[in-house]
């Protein structure tokens, strides 16, 4: 969007652990220098599912060393590059370089923060009481990323006011392009993804008691091959960009460890969802599309809760018209 309205998006910084790798597709297509570096994140526990939070805590610290270069690190290129605006997507040592160097004039350049969790910031957004004891330290982290930002873009699932007085803008959802080359069709198949490879032995034993169902799932894997096939009625793959979309596109329904882009492509292709949470940020995200009907939350692949929730399933018809005003939006809040 930006580069379509005249503005140059001059490198890529993108905060990471060692479990993970970014994507291939996002190296190519992101056509500028990418630069990695030590980011906190969840210890995944338990055959890689749900993350331990107070493991996770100590991790993160007795990484505290690391993340202190990663916060000179951060610095050093936005000196390096000297940008007009820097975007941060939740990126918690990019909040915390901008805090720790406020007074430093070489770094006066303006932070813009965009991310769905800017939410919970949000006093329009109505959640009760046992859900903010839950969101205490998720709203905390979430302070910590947009430090000192002259500008915090809330992506939602709907129009909502924001907050002025927090210079808090409600702004649609962030969808790639590709989302709109395809046009929703009705297939016989669940569509599903793992972010956690563990979780592969719950779809395996559903699927093992369910022979009958088609499940095209895809998972991050890094040894497996393009395309597992297990038998013909489930088939893995490793992640790609364009056939994730395409399969979306074409399922009966979808199956989701509650990422909240994908449920916002699933919402724009109105297709029912089922959403197994693996940590609190991806429940605050399943509780968010509940209130838009979107699906159903599990702590399992229990996928006949999604069968069944599939007749009652009304799609936002809303949503498609709010996501199409993004590019406008953005454009006006990031380069007034």
């Amino acid at each position: 969007m930006l580069r379509k309205h005249g503005h140059e998006v001059v490198a890529v910084l993108v905060g990471k652990d060692d479990s993970r790798q970014i994507p291939r597709f996002y190296l190519e297509k992101i056509e500028a220098p990418v630069f990695d570096f030590r980011s906190p994140n969840f210890t995944a526990l338990y055959k890689q599912k749900r993350p331990n939070l107070v493991l996770s805590v100590i991790g993160n610290f007795l990484q505290s060393f690391i993340f202190r270069r990663s916060i000179l690190f951060v610095k050093s290129k936005i000196l390096e590059y000297r940008p007009d605006v820097v975007v941060n997507f939740y990126e918690m040592i990019t909040g915390l370089a901008f805090r720790t160097y406020r007074f430093d004039k070489k770094l006066n350049v303006k932070l813009i923060s965009i991310a769905h969790q800017y939410m919970l910031l949000n006093p329009n957004l109505r959640t009760t009481s046992e859900q903010d004891i839950k969101y205490y330290f998720l709203r905390m982290i979430t302070r910590v990323t947009c430090q000192c930002s002259s500008k915090i873009l809330a992506l939602s699932l709907r129009e909502m006011p924001g907050c002025e007085e927090k210079n808090l803008v409600v702004v649609p959802p962030l969808l790639r392009p590709e989302v709109f080359s395809y046009e929703p069709a009705e297939g016989n198949y669940i569509h599903g993804y793992m972010i956690n490879t563990g979780y592969y032995e719950e779809v395996l034993d559903w699927h093992t008691k369910n022979p009958q169902v088609p499940l095209r799932f895809f998972w991050d894997k890094k040894d497996a091959d393009d395309v597992t096939v297990i038998d013909e009625n489930l088939m893995l793959y490793r992640i790609n960009d364009d056939l994730f979309l395409k399969s979306m596109a074409g399922c009966m329904a979808y199956a989701t460890t509650s990422g909240f882009e994908s449920i916002c492509e699933a919402l724009y292709y109105r297709k029912p969802i089922l959403m197994i949470p693996v940590h609190v940020e991806q429940e605050f995200n399943a509780y968010d599309a509940s209130l838009s009907g979107a699906g159903i939350s599990s702590s399992k692949f229990k996928l006949n809760k999604l069968l069944n929730f599939i007749p009652n399933y009304r799609p936002d018809e809303c949503f498609r018209e709010w996501v199409h005003q993004a590019e406008d939006r953005f454009i006006r809040e990031i380069c007034p």
